[in-house]
């Protein structure tokens, strides 16, 4: 399978939104954990303004539909959402250099 990172920035009532449905997001992640080589939220200072989430698909499309199934995508949590095929290269992760394996 291959990896899509899903950037997302919340829109202007994200926090109020993320509240309503935090739980339901929750379960969903615990749900399909196997999905995620990573997900969680993006901060500045104290605030959270977004997600990002590394997703495990066959392609974009399948990918794009899984992310869509997330209550905070139905809820409206995100305003902003950019997406693309993410290759880990490089870092801990990947264990070290991905080149020099």
């Amino acid at each position: 399978m291959k990896l899509f990172a899903f950037s997302c920035r919340d829109g202007e009532h994200g926090a109020e939104l993320r509240q309503r449905v935090l739980q339901e997001h929750l379960d969903h992640i615990e749900t399909h954990m196997e999905r995620y080589a990573v997900a969680g939220p993006l901060r500045e200072k104290d605030a959270t303004i977004g997600s990002l989430l590394v997703i495990r698909a066959h392609d974009m499309a399948e990918a794009r539909s899984f992310f869509e199934a997330d209550p905070y995508f139905d809820a409206g949590v995100w305003q902003a959402i950019s997406a693309a095929e993410f290759i880990g290269a490089a870092g801990d992760w990947v264990g070290g250099a991905a080149w020099k394996a």
